[in-house]
């Protein structure tokens, strides 16, 4: 079985920082590319970044230059390190990860910034 668990989420104000981490755990024979997803309150779940096994990166427009993906193959491990927040960014943020083939997703970890 495979788990995918975020952590780091919570309250700041604009202009803040917050640092996001996530372990995937399990029967994994393969990791891929790993990732964050957000949902607002009220809209639809959309990607933020994501990270290759390689070190490649991918941002959404809203998010690039303010957010950074990184990733460590020994621990299975993704971060997201989030500078500059906006009160847009408020979002319940998801850790996705390709698993042996499969993509998993976290419950999600809440980020609030407050104005």
């Amino acid at each position: 079985q495979v788990q995918v668990v975020e952590s780091g989420g919570g309250l700041v104000q604009a202009g803040g920082s917050l640092r996001l981490s996530c372990a995937a755990s399990g029967s994994i024979f393969s990791l891929g590319s790993m990732g964050w997803d957000r949902q607002a309150p009220g809209e639809q779940r959309d990607m933020v970044a994501r990270i290759t096994n390689g070190g490649s990166t991918s941002y959404a427009n809203s998010v690039l230059g303010r957010f950074t993906i990184s990733r460590d193959n020994a621990k299975n491990t993704v971060y997201l390190q989030m500078d500059s927040l906006k009160p847009e960014d408020t979002a319940v943020y998801y850790c996705t990860a390709l698993v042996n083939g499969f993509r998993y997703w976290g419950k999600g970890t809440l980020v609030t910034v407050s104005s």
